[in-house]
C-alpha cells in the first residue's frame, strides 16, 4: 500500500478521545518517515491501540502472543541491532516483565519504548486483577528509566513523536477510556518539563495523567470558595520537573498532587521527594490508598477512592483548612 493510500483519523477538535487510540495514529504517523520503528504487541493490539500500526505497517507489528517477558527481551535484542522497539500491552500485564525492563532494556540502555494501556482505575468492571496502581512506583524507580503520563489524546500524540526522538529506555501510560482533550491542538512536547495550566497563589495542585483535567476542574470549585488554585500538569515524572516544583513552593503554600496511582511511589513521592529537599511548602497527596482495588465503571470508582474532580477538591479544601488552622 502506498503511504498517500495509508490515511490515518485526525485528533484535533475532538472534544475527547481514547489516549490508547491516540497512541496508535500517531505511532503509524511517525512510522510513515521513520523505517526503524517497530511496533510489539502481546496479542492485545485492540485494546492498546496499536491496531492502527497493525493495519498501516504490517511488515513492522510483531506479533509476541501473551508471553511479555519474552516479548520485552525480544525488543532489547532488536534495538541492539538499531531498530526502535515500541512494545504495547495493559500496564498490569507490562509488570510481569519487570526483570527484563530492569535488565534486558535498563541496565543495557537499549532504546525501547514501553507503552502501557489501562493503567490504574480506568480499567473499571476487571476489577483489582487487572488494575495497575503501582506501575509509576516500579519503573521510576528503575535507574535510567523515563517515565510519562500525558493528560489528553493531543498531548499522548505529541508524546509518542518525542519518544521516537529520543533515544534509550522510557515507560509511558496511556489510558482505556475517553478523556477530554485539555488542548487544542497537539502541544509541544519536551521530556522533562511540566506546565501551568492554571495560574494561583495560595495552593498548587500537581497532576498527571486523566487526573489533571480533574484538578483544573477542582480548582474552579476552589476558586468559588475564594482560594487562589495554581494547577501545574507534571506529563513526566522522572525525570521530573525540579524547577517548576520548587518555584510553586516558594510562592504558594501547599502542595497536593493528585494522580490515578497508588500514594506510594509515584507523582505524590516524586514531588515530596523534590519539595522536601528545597522547599517549606508542606505536601499532601490525592491518590488511591495502600489498598486494592475494586471492580465498577471508572467514573464511579474515581468517587469512591477520591479521584474524581470533587474528591480532588474537598481533600485540597481540607488539606488547606487545616494548614490555616494550624497556623
Amino acid at each position: 500500500m502506498s503511504a498517500e493510500a495509508k490515511t490515518n483519523p485526525t485528533l484535533v477538535g475532538q472534544q475527547s478521545d481514547s489516549l490508547r487510540e491516540a497512541f496508535g495514529i500517531a505511532i503509524s504517523q511517525v512510522a510513515e518517515s521513520d523505517n526503524a520503528i517497530v511496533v510489539l504487541d502481546a496479542d492485545v493490539a485492540g485494546g492498546t491501540g496499536a491496531h492502527h500500526f497493525r493495519s498501516q505497517h504490517p511488515e513492522r507489528f510483531i506479533q509476541c502472543g501473551i508471553a511479555e517477558q519474552n516479548m520485552i527481551s525480544s525488543a532489547a535484542g532488536m534495538a541492539h541491532h538499531g531498530l526502535k522497539p515500541f512494545v504495547t500491552t495493559f500496564a498490569v500485564f507490562m509488570l510481569r516483565a519487570l526483570e527484563q525492563a530492569r535488565l534486558s532494556v535498563a541496565y543495557s540502555g537499549a532504546n525501547v519504548k514501553l507503552i502501557a494501556s489501562h493503567p490504574g482505575l480506568d480499567v473499571g468492571p476487571d476489577g483489582a486483577s487487572a488494575q495497575c496502581l503501582e506501575d509509576l512506583a516500579c519503573m521510576r524507580a528503575i535507574p535510567g528509566m523515563v517515565v510519562l503520563s500525558p493528560c489528553d489524546a493531543l498531548e499522548v500524540a505529541a508524546a509518542t513523536r518525542a519518544l521516537a526522538d529520543y533515544t534509550g529506555p522510557a515507560y509511558m501510560r496511556t489510558g482505556r477510556s475517553p478523556s477530554p482533550n485539555i488542548h487544542s491542538a497537539e502541544p509541544d512536547f519536551v521530556i522533562g518539563k511540566g506546565r501551568v495550566m492554571k495560574d494561583g497563589q495560595d495552593l498548587t495542585l500537581v497532576a498527571c495523567g486523566v487526573m489533571t483535567h480533574r484538578a483544573l476542574v477542582a480548582a474552579e470549585q476552589l476558586s468559588q470558595q475564594g482560594v487562589s488554585a495554581r494547577v501545574i500538569h507534571m506529563p513526566t515524572v522522572k525525570p521530573i520537573d525540579r524547577d517548576l516544583l520548587l518555584k510553586a513552593a516558594r510562592e504558594t503554600r501547599l502542595i497536593v498532587t493528585c494522580e490515578d496511582h497508588s500514594v506510594m511511589g509515584g507523582l505524590g513521592s516524586a514531588v515530596a521527594e523534590v519539595v522536601s529537599e528545597r522547599a517549606e511548602a508542606p505536601v499532601r497527596r490525592v491518590g488511591v490508598g495502600d489498598v486494592i482495588g475494586g471492580s465498577g465503571e471508572p467514573d464511579q470508582l474515581a468517587r469512591y477512592y477520591g479521584l474524581d474532580a470533587s474528591g480532588v477538591y474537598e481533600q485540597t479544601m481540607t488539606f488547606f483548612q487545616e494548614l490555616d488552622a494550624n497556623g
